[in-house]
């Protein structure tokens, strides 16, 4: 048995699930065609759970399905396919998804796009915002009837330590008035995903549905597709003390979104921030541990929900 205990930056997906069965559980992942989201997925389903993946290529993400079936022996691995940044695909799929099931145990809305040139749906909404918040809040709101179905049941929103480049910008979120700026833009949309969870776990604890946010570490996977040599060189000159980037291999990355998923010693909390499978404390000006106070601020988080449900021209009773 894995010392618990002893969880750091180096821990695996494997070591986080050692000992805990999932079978009977139902999980999503998004963003599962690759990277963070495959290696989640397949831990889930080698400990007996039920994964759906989700992603915009479907054939590259099938490909991943039947490699964990084949690696886990778990045939219960499906494949659907989920554009984040388009609100009537996110219904689509919550609309198939809930024909066919109507508990769900685990939700991790890992999938993002970091530091992208300016984009915009067809909406008008600046992409990093709408794919790593917009598209989540709405399938989770969507999807939460499902989740007090399955209590207790987690919902796990893959941040970043990004999120200190930038609060919500709340006055302009997608751009319309400011300069764009692809490293504010992806702090706001690492924000939004905290302050999401924050607010969907004070809605949902009463009702057994528990909610994280978390930072993966840096990992090289395809997420960083986006950026440049002298992206690389602005984040390192950004640490603390000059020491640069330490990267996560891939099963250490996707650890702390697990062990948010899974871990029993989480249970009775949520609303908090996670890195390196524990909470994380207050961010402190010479680290890059901890969670930036704007982040979890409760009066923001209700201020999000707000904003997102305007943009998204609907209510939710969640």
């Amino acid at each position: 048995m894995a010392d618990r205990a002893g969880f750091g930056f180096e821990t695996t997906v494997d070591e986080v699930l050692e000992g805990i069965d999932l079978t009977g559980q139902i999980a999503i992942v998004t963003g599962a065609s690759g990277g963070l989201g495959a290696v989640a997925a397949g831990g889930l389903a080698k400990a007996g759970a039920a994964v759906t993946l989700t992603a915009r290529d479907v054939q590259k993400a099938e490909k991943v399905a039947a490699d964990i079936r084949a690696a886990t022996g778990n045939g219960d691995v499906s494949v659907m396919e989920l554009e984040l940044q388009r609100p009537e695909s996110v219904r689509r799929f919550a609309k198939a998804w809930l024909a066919e099931t109507t508990r769900l145990h685990i939700l991790i809305n890992n999938a993002g796009v970091m530091a992208c040139p300016v984009a915009r749906t067809d909406e008008g909404w600046e992409m990093q915002f709408a794919t790593c918040h917009l598209g989540h809040f709405l399938l989770t709101a969507l999807l939460a009837p499902a989740l007090e179905a399955g209590a207790p049941a987690r919902v796990v929103n893959v941040s970043s330590g990004g999120h200190r480049f930038s609060p919500v910008l709340f006055d302009d979120p997608h751009f319309e008035k400011t300069e764009y700026d692809k490293w504010v833009a992806y702090g706001q949309a690492k924000t939004a995903n905290v302050l999401h969870a924050v607010e969907l776990d004070r809605r949902l604890r009463a009702k057994g549905v528990r909610a994280f946010g978390i930072h993966p570490g840096a990992i090289a996977t395809e997420l960083g597709r986006h950026l440049q040599k002298e992206d690389i060189e602005l984040m390192n000159s950004r640490i603390p003390g000059g020491k640069g980037l330490k990267f996560k291999p891939v099963e250490a990355g996707a650890a702390t979104q697990v062990y948010a998923a899974t871990a029993p010693e989480l249970e009775g909390q949520g609303g908090c921030y996670l890195e390196d499978c524990h909470i994380a404390g207050p961010r402190q000006l010479d680290s890059m541990e901890g969670v930036m106070p704007y982040a979890v601020d409760p009066e923001e988080a209700v201020r999000l929900w707000t904003l997102s449900e305007e943009i998204l021209g609907e209510r939710f009773d969640v």
